[in-house]
């Protein structure tokens, strides 16, 4: 009986483990927590598969000590066949009383933005990805890491 306990345990682990396909999952860290407007952090990535939906996120790690509530990013996208799209994109990282959103204890918080619950890419091939900051300030600090990340659904 125990035998027979530990392997429905083991098979059940397995078969969770195996249900979030992530395609994709990569950050970039960001020097001393100071985004300069001119940094793009990119992300490369190969699509094999156009069928498929996955879910498109934006992740986020900042310091608790981050200025502002939010945070305003431009998306750029070049696509296998050259053609490049741009979106401009607010992440939330705060309520209006001022209690953080984004995750986290300690001092540093993560914010895990969906952009796309059902993406499917058009076409197979390289995909290149772009991030700019695009708030306020030059040099934007409390920003500690940027990424991106596809999950298939």
């Amino acid at each position: 009986m125990f035998k027979k306990l530990v392997y429905i345990v083991l098979v059940t682990v397995l078969l969770v483990s195996c249900g979030n396909d992530k395609l994709f999952n990569d950050s970039v860290v960001i020097p001393e927590a100071k985004w300069d407007n001119r940094m793009l952090p990119f992300f490369d990535l190969t699509v094999n598969d156009t069928l498929s939906d996955y879910a498109f996120y934006l992740n986020i790690r900042h310091l608790e000590n981050y200025r502002y509530s939010n945070l305003y990013v431009f998306l750029h996208t070049e696509f296998p066949n050259g053609n490049i799209t741009h979106d401009t994109i607010e992440c939330t990282f705060a309520r209006p009383d001022g209690s953080w959103m984004s995750k986290g204890s300690g001092t540093i918080r993560s914010a895990k933005i969906l952009l796309n619950p059902a993406l499917r890419f058009p076409l197979t091939g390289s995909y290149h990805f772009e991030i700019e900051q695009a708030m306020r300030d030059d040099v934007l600090k409390g920003i500690t890491d940027i990424g991106l990340s596809f999950e298939k659904q």
